[in-house]
């Protein structure tokens, strides 16, 4: 039987081996296609793949069972359960990849794409340019089909030009940008706000108006400073939630 194949990540010494692992290989089973197979690799196998212990990815392996996203069996192995879906809300530990975690497993519409001259609070993260790209999307629980939430990206232009508008269906812009692209993502800001529906925001998730909604503004910046995307976000309040844990080691 064939092995679903996981990203590859770059390792910050800075945040627990295991934990950077386990988010990697969550997104990496959230964003599978239909037709991957189930079956992972060994725990050795594994452990080769990201350069980590076999204890170390043993522990990020117990991470994902207990949220349900994978069974472990004697002597069968470890498989992806098939309606593997995010559960508990991720644990963010300023990784990029618990960041594309929290994004992904979801399915994708694109509503539409093309460019915008730059104006108001863009034009502050934008200082060089007099448009970006735009790409709106849609996104829903695969289960039901029910909306969660609505995207929209405002990326430089030069890197919209390297991106295929079917990885997005995929992937979120985060992922994208780092692995399709190839840009080095220094930090990414994240803003979370309660706010009400708006008549566009209520239609899309299909919510009464004046609905309460989770606001999401992330920026990412590369290495230099540079602000690369600016993602704003509606949540359906009913549908999402956001914890962040604060590691004091």
């Amino acid at each position: 039987m064939t092995s679903f194949a996981p990203d590859s990540i770059v390792l910050n010494r800075k945040l627990p081996l295991w934990y950077q692992v386990s988010q990697s290989l969550r997104a990496s089973i959230l964003g599978r296609s239909p037709h991957d197979p189930l079956r992972l690799p060994t725990e050795e196998q594994l452990a080769g793949h990201y350069g980590v212990s076999v204890l170390t990815m043993r522990q990020a392996l117990k991470e994902l069972e207990d949220e349900g996203l994978i069974s472990r069996h004697r002597r069968r192995g470890t498989f992806i359960e098939p309606g593997a879906q995010r559960g508990t809300p991720v644990r963010l530990l300023g990784s990029v990849d618990a960041i594309v975690a929290q994004q992904s497993g979801m399915t994708t519409e694109l509503l539409d794409q093309g460019s915008t001259p730059l104006s108001g609070e863009l034009s502050d993260y934008f200082p060089d340019l007099s448009e970006v790209a735009t790409y709106h999307r849609l996104r829903g629980d695969e289960r039901t089909g029910e909306p969660t939430n609505h995207a929209r990206n405002y990326v430089r232009p030069e890197l919209a030009e390297r991106i295929d508008p079917e990885d997005l269906l995929r992937w979120p812009m985060t992922k994208v940008l780092r692995d399709a692209v190839g840009v080095a993502i220094g930090r990414i800001t994240d803003t979370v706000e309660a706010r009400l529906a708006d008549p566009e925001t209520a239609r899309l998730l299909q919510i009464p108006l004046l609905s309460p909604i989770l606001h999401y503004t992330g920026v990412t910046y590369d290495e230099s400073g540079r602000v690369l995307d600016v993602a704003v976000i509606h949540y359906r309040g009913d549908r999402f939630s956001f914890t962040v844990t604060l590691d004091a080691h």
